[in-house]
């Protein structure tokens, strides 16, 4: 994924552009039959490349990223605080989400490209098995979240483990138990 770990970023990217890196990889190895698991910022793109390609056979999105977030008090202050400082001609550096802050420069335009894809019209495309676990403590992805997701992708299977956004760290026997479950056909045989 481009700017993560040791994988360079030279420009500006978009969701499309992490999802064609993917099928990039893929190809490459001729990959025909195709599970792919993805956290957070990788549910994004796991969630484009089961709506888009038909190599993927199955996915498992874990505390996934990808649903428009519901507007509460604190971000619509955190919006008008952002845009006073802008009009002001002050500095914004103390605007913007913990993430956000924590990219490097070259990373920030990304950031803002890819969060502000909402993803709920992808959902019906997928026809694979879906397996969703999420954190039930998770405050980053939220349950409404993984909630919206399961009834956006038909047939899915949603199961809450104990734990926060990390939960397959958090709970990792418990997620590693559903994986396995999932991979052998139990939920979805």
């Amino acid at each position: 994924m481009y700017g993560f770990g040791n994988t360079p970023a030279d420009r500006d990217y978009t969701l499309q552009d992490y999802c064609d890196g993917a099928m990039e990889i893929i190809d490459a190895l001729g990959m025909d039959d195709v599970t792919v698991i993805g956290h957070s910022f990788g549910g994004r793109v796991a969630i484009r490349l089961a709506s888009t390609c038909d190599k993927v056979k199955s996915v498992v999105l874990v505390d996934s990223a990808g649903m428009k977030p519901r507007l509460t008090l604190k971000k619509i202050i955190r919006k008008v605080k952002f845009k006073l400082r802008k009009a002001l001609h002050m500095s914004t550096q103390s605007c913007g989400s913990s993430d956000y802050r924590a990219l490097k420069p070259n990373m920030r335009k990304t950031f803002i490209n890819v969060i502000h894809t909402y993803q709920e019209e992808e959902l019906r495309h997928i026809n694979a098995p879906t397996l969703i676990v999420w954190g039930k403590r998770d405050k980053d992805t939220p349950m409404y979240m993984a909630k919206r997701l399961s009834r956006g992708i038909s047939g899915s299977k949603l199961v809450v483990i104990d734990g926060g956004h990390y939960a397959y760290i958090d709970s990792h026997k418990a997620f590693i138990s559903q994986l396995r479950a999932f991979l052998n056909g139990v939920y979805f045989g």
